[in-house]
């Protein structure tokens, strides 16, 4: 009987949690600023999450997870700190692939897409994060609000400062960006 039910326990978190696995290895890749340091704390943060996963009450699993996401990676974060300034750049985290567009018009694509990851570097942990849970993986304000545990006001004030920094940040780095 107790197999049963971690057997049972191992294909439910598989099923609700897993599939978020995207979403926080791109939260985590741009609060820690590092790949190999992103992936360890998706690794911690999933076993945490497997760990605690009986306290999961069915709400939104995604806001969930990626809450103990946030948390793994900015612990991860403090343990790194000095090699913060390290910054390892993968440009093809999250790129689609479209057989349909030309060669010139794929590499602007790539271009543009490299200079605003690039910008998002630059922008404070708090406004990297926001930016990348809203613009990157589409959550509402009030998911970002229960990940990040600020209230919804917080996370419309952070986003509209974080744009602005980004635009800043564009336009003085990358001035054919802001075109």
């Amino acid at each position: 009987m107790i197999r049963f039910r971690e057997t049972s326990q191992v294909r439910d978190f598989e099923r609700i949690i897993l599939p978020h696995l995207d979403a926080a290895y791109s939260l985590a890749r741009f609060l820690v600023r590092n790949e190999q340091d992103a992936q360890d704390a998706v690794q911690e943060a999933c076993l945490r999450a497997f760990r605690f996963y009986e306290s999961f009450r069915g709400e939104n699993s995604r806001a969930w997870f990626l809450k103990i996401v946030r948390n793994t990676s900015f612990t991860v974060l403090q343990r790194a700190r000095k090699n913060e300034d390290e910054v390892v750049f993968d440009e093809e985290l999250h790129s689609p692939e479209s057989a349909q567009l030309d060669v010139g018009g794929q590499l602007d694509r790539d271009l543009d897409r490299q200079t605003v990851r690039a910008a998002i570097e630059e922008l404070p942990a708090e406004f990297r994060e926001v930016i990348t849970l809203r613009e990157l993986e589409d959550c509402s304000y009030k998911e970002i609000a229960d990940i990040a545990n600020i209230p919804v006001g917080t996370v419309m004030s952070r986003l509209a400062r974080a744009r602005r920094q980004l635009y800043l940040i564009l336009s003085k780095n990358f001035p054919d960006a802001t075109k």
